[in-house]
């Protein structure tokens, strides 16, 4: 499961005030469950939508808040044939379940919002890639791994500019994650990149 997607994910146990956040881990890694006993999610539509925050001025202290945390997930997880399932915990609080196509073998959860995408649907077509995502893609094979840190500064675009173009490209299975959490390529942004300057 990618660095960014988990990170998206506990980045929301802010809207719960961090009450009793509770994270397991099942699969081998392919299932991954996140719970907390805070006020809950009333429109689980809503939340997976880009744009759409709860987040007030204190939690932006915390967490971007712009809306696009749960988006970013469900995106990539429909892109490599996973699912995103948001759902009440019991008594009170939600719980997001997220897991990846080697674990979509077993039927889906019937309740909440789930993304079901099988696997051999996992090869779709990329989504469009700006210009600015292309340079950002060179970058990434010519540094070997980056971060928005770099990408702002390399290509002077905002941070936050640098972390979606990092994130859409990471979404579109172009770049990966490593164990540091910095962005590298995949061989599918390899292919990409080879077709790109052959052109």
């Amino acid at each position: 499961m990618p660095y960014t997607v988990i990170r998206e994910v506990v980045e929301n146990f802010v809207h719960a005030d961090f009450t009793e956040p509770v994270i397991s881990v099942m699969d081998s890694g392919t299932t991954i469950r996140f719970a907390d006993q805070g006020p809950g999610v009333p429109d689980k539509e809503k939340a997976t939508l880009p744009g759409y925050t709860t987040a007030t001025a204190d939690m932006k202290h915390i967490i971007r808040g712009v809306g696009s945390g749960l988006p970013i997930v469900r995106d990539f997880l429909e892109h490599c044939g996973g699912a995103l399932i948001v759902e009440d915990n019991l008594g009170r609080g939600t719980v997001v379940t997220i897991t990846s196509a080697a674990a979509r073998a077993e039927p889906a959860i019937e309740s909440g919002i789930s993304a079901p995408v099988t696997a051999h649907q996992s090869f779709l077509p990329l989504p469009p890639i700006s210009t600015r995502q292309k340079q950002v893609l060179s970058l990434v094979l010519e540094l070997g791994e980056v971060g928005p840190t770099i990408v702002s500064r390399e290509l002077s675009v905002a941070l936050s500019t640098a972390y979606r173009d990092l994130a859409h490209l990471e979404s579109s299975g172009l770049i990966a994650a490593d164990e540091t959490g910095k962005r590298v390529l995949t061989d599918e942004g390899a292919r990409f990149l080879d077709n790109m300057f052959g052109q």
